[in-house]
Parts: structure tokens; C-alpha cells; sequence
């Protein structure tokens, strides 16, 4: 038998031999996955709808806004609220100074956060284990403690009412270290003892090396800053006083009632906190896959 007949035989048995059949699901499987679908969904629908009745109510006037407030489809359609947002309100101004704090923050934190994790995952120091330690005492404080003692400092050293007492304290967090520190600690030393034998030093292995392996936790680190510093309240509270020096977070929450003229403003409010939204909505579809992939940076290195 030649080489051509005892392939074809082979195949021929193949094709004879019986095909696994595929598992089917029972009646039982298939009515929990048809709850569990029902469930997400539920559960779904209930996280969105407060944003959809943000977007429905952007659109009424403040009349329908008031008598029906749950309602997704506005009984007259309106855009009066985001005519006001660009006529009698500082929206842009607002804009303005959210995008360069937002940019200016994000940077920072990038850079020193990624820094402070590469250090105390890499290099050994006296008091190491105590600056950990710190570090976490820090995460575990509720930020609403710490805003008196905030606004003192800044009062003391002359940066209230200013961009760099709204910025100075926000370019270090706390969580972004930790993030930072685990993820390098995932990196295999090896990596960089090759690189320290070829003659590189410790900030070059950091920058060149260990850096471009850890893309993945950069861009987790650099949404996360982002969308904190842009939605940031609290600290832009304590820590400015002018209205020149308004970001989008106090100067929506300025939008009471009354402030503008008649009404509940509910309209006004919502309108902008819609507007708000779509920058960190465009950065996280931008960057999502980026943030699921974390082996990444680990293969290309």
C-alpha cells in the first residue's frame, strides 16, 4: 500500500469512526441561566436609571422636572437648560479650570505615584515596612477627616484661594502608590538585574525597563486619576474661595435654587452633570481594553 492509499484508508476510518455528540443542557441549566441573565439585568437597570433619569430630565422644564421626576420620557422636550449652561452660566470658565487641574493632577500622579511604588517595591531601606504601614494608615482615613487640617496648611503656607493649593495636595494618592508598588512586584527581578549588569542605574532600569512592562497599571492609575480629580468636590471646597477659581463640581453644585432665577433648577443641575460626564466616559472606552489586558506589559517586556 502506498503513502496516498494509507491516508486516504485513515481518513476514510475517520470519517466512519462516530462524532462526539455535544452536551446539551438540561431543562434545570437552562432556566438558572435564563434567571441569572434576568437578575444581571435587573441589577443593571437599576445602577443605570438614576443617569438615565439625569439625561430624561436634562431635556423638561422645571414644571415637568417637579410633577414627574421618574419619568424617562419628558412630556414637552426642552433645551433651554443647556441653552442657559452656555449663556448665563460660566460653563466654560468652569470647563477650563476642571481640564487643567484634571491635567495637571493626572500627570503628577502618574509620575510620582509610579515612582513611590518602583521604590518601595524594589529598594531596601531602613524603615521600609513603616512607610508601607503608613501608607495604608493613610487609605484607611476617611478624606472628610482630613479636610480642617487640609485647609490650615494651605492657609498657613499662603496657597489657599489658588491653582497650586487646589493642585499641590492632590499629585500624591495614596491608593495610586499601592496600586503601583504591587503590580512592579509582579515584574521578575531578573529583568532588571540584566539591565544593572549592562551598566544601567537604578532610575535608567526604572524609566527604560520596568516602566514600559507596566502599561497596563499606568493606565489603570491614569483613569483612576483622572476621573478623581475631575469629579473631585470636597478638597475644591476648602481649598479655594473665588468664584474666578470655580471647577465644574462647585460651580454645579452653586446651581441651588434660586441662584438663576425661578424654579428648582433640577433642569440646570442635571444638565451639567450630564455634560460633566462625558469626559471620563470617552477616557474609559478609550482605554478599557488596555485595562483588562494586564499581562500585557509583562509579554511585550
Amino acid at each position: 500500500m502506498t503513502t496516498t492509499e494509507a491516508a486516504a484508508a485513515v481518513a476514510t476510518e475517520q470519517a466512519r469512526a462516530p462524532r462526539p455528540r455535544r452536551r446539551t443542557r438540561t431543562a434545570g441549566a437552562r432556566i438558572t441561566l435564563l434567571v441569572t441573565y434576568a437578575i444581571l439585568i435587573l441589577l443593571a437597570f437599576i445602577y443605570i436609571y438614576p443617569f438615565l433619569i439625569s439625561v430624561a430630565s436634562s431635556f423638561k422644564t422645571d414644571a415637568d422636572a417637579t410633577q414627574n421626576p421618574l419619568n424617562l420620557l419628558p412630556e414637552t422636550w426642552s433645551f433651554a437648560a443647556y441653552e442657559r449652561l452656555f449663556t448665563t452660566v460660566p460653563l466654560l470658565q468652569w470647563t477650563a479650570n476642571s481640564a487643567f487641574i484634571t491635567v495637571v493632577v493626572t500627570l503628577c500622579r502618574v509620575f510620582f505615584d509610579s515612582l513611590a511604588g518602583y521604590a518601595l517595591s524594589r529598594l531596601k531601606f531602613r524603615g521600609q515596612s513603616v512607610v508601607f504601614a503608613s501608607l495604608i494608615g493613610v487609605m484607611a482615613v476617611p478624606g472628610v477627616v482630613l479636610l480642617i487640617p487640609r485647609f490650615l496648611i494651605l492657609k498657613q503656607f499662603g496657597l489657599y484661594d489658588s491653582y497650586a493649593g487646589m493642585i499641590v495636595p492632590l499629585i500624591i494618592d495614596a491608593a495610586g502608590i499601592f496600586i503601583m508598588k504591587q503590580f512592579f512586584e509582579s515584574i521578575p527581578v531578573s529583568v532588571e538585574e540584566a539591565a544593572r549588569i549592562d551598566g544601567a542605574g537604578i532610575f535608567r532600569t526604572y524609566r527604560s525597563i520596568v516602566l514600559p512592562m507596566a502599561v497596563p497599571a499606568l493606565i489603570t492609575l491614569f483613569i483612576l486619576s483622572f476621573q478623581g480629580s475631575w469629579n473631585e468636590f470636597s478638597h475644591f471646597i476648602v481649598s479655594r474661595q473665588s468664584p474666578s477659581l470655580n471647577t465644574l463640581t462647585t460651580g454645579v453644585a452653586s446651581l441651588t435654587s434660586g441662584q438663576l432665577g425661578s424654579g428648582n433648577q433640577y433642569p440646570l443641575q442635571l444638565a451639567a452633570a450630564v455634560l460633566m460626564s462625558i469626559p471620563v466616559a470617552i477616557i474609559f472606552f478609550i482605554f478599557q481594553k488596555r485595562i483588562m489586558s494586564t499581562s500585557e506589559g509583562g509579554e511585550k517586556g
